[in-house]
């Protein structure tokens, strides 16, 4: 068993590539901390900048001469800048980050929440660092064996590098469900869902060793998104509707063997410590057949299902 499942991980994918073999492309960038300011202290500066710009309206309003153009002209100005300053606060809320691009090129990520002051001239992209929950849909797969079964899976996943997530991938909410249900149903085909009394692993069997092999695979397919997987689950796994009564008795059927195997064996221990204490105790001599009829008498009253009827007999051993 333990030769099996080392086997089993050394098939997996090495880290960086995906189970075909081929690796990823490198990420165009990688997540960097931008350059912010305290957004309270450019927001009291800009509302500063504004007032003197209400200020110089006021005081050309009162005067007629030429200096009037003047302030004017610096109060445009003033409400020009302050505008602009205003337009660099952007709040960040735990749990979110914002990746800064300026002209289409990364600046950074601002991971420190509350009000923060970056170049007014930049994009900044919401991106969600919260951990989340996502289950995959039901797939119909066959198994190692070629029955068909249904199996779904819940992936629990973090963005771990808010620049990947943006430029490596179109859309990496997507990208992690696709690659979640191509992972579910990699897995599913790989192995059997009932080793059926062997050691080979098994879906339903092996839940531990499937999951931490789910896991590391999902970890490879989804690592150029910037994306880290805390954990996954199989949360349905069974046979096809169209051969699940068959299995289902075959189930039963094994079961039932089981069963009387392990009936067998202890009916047998039973006789051979019986025979033994008649034996060593000295409370009847037997021959070889009357030894065989007592087995066989024992046997069919330990093993049998139903309530045995005793016959007592009122003769000699041998009548």
């Amino acid at each position: 068993m333990a030769s099996q499942v080392q086997a089993a991980a050394d098939n997996q994918p090495s880290p960086g590539q995906p189970s075909s073999g081929q690796p990823f492309p490198a990420p165009p960038v990688t997540e960097r901390p931008a350059r912010f300011w305290p957004g309270l202290r450019m927001l009291a500066v800009a509302t500063v900048v504004l007032l003197a710009g209400v200020a110089l309206a006021v005081l050309a309003g009162h005067d007629h001469g030429g200096i009037a153009k003047v302030l004017i002209g610096l109060c445009v100005l003033l409400f020009i800048v302050g505008l602009v300053m205003l337009r660099g606060l952007t709040a960040v809320v735990p749990g979110q980050a914002r990746v800064v691009q300026l002209f289409g090129q990364y600046r950074g990520t601002i991971r420190k929440s509350g009000l923060q002051w970056v170049n007014p001239f930049t994009d900044r992209i919401k991106v969600s660092t919260r951990i989340r929950n996502q289950e995959s849909a039901q797939a119909k797969v066959n198994d190692a064996d070629g029955n068909p079964i249904e199996i779904a899976a819940v992936v629990v996943w973090q963005v771990r590098d808010t620049a990947n997530a943006v430029y490596s991938v179109d859309d990496f909410t997507q990208f992690v469900t696709i690659q979640t249900e191509t992972a579910v149903r990699h897995i599913a085909s790989s192995y059997p869902y009932d080793n059926r009394g062997s050691e080979r692993i098994s879906l339903r069997d092996n839940a531990d060793e499937i999951t931490r092999q789910l896991s590391a695979e999902l970890t490879v397919r989804v690592r150029p998104a910037g994306v880290d997987i805390i954990e996954s689950r199989l949360t349905r796994l069974s046979y096809a509707p169209e051969i699940a009564q068959a299995m289902l008795r075959q189930q039963q059927a094994s079961a039932v063997v089981g069963a009387r195997q392990r009936i067998v064996e202890g009916a047998v221990g039973m006789v051979q410590l019986a025979l033994q204490r008649l034996e060593s105790e000295g409370v009847v001599e037997l021959d070889e057949e009357r030894k065989a009829a007592m087995v066989s008498n024992l046997l069919v009253v330990l093993c049998s299902e139903q309530a045995t009827q005793p016959i007592v007999n009122t003769g000699t051993l041998y009548q």
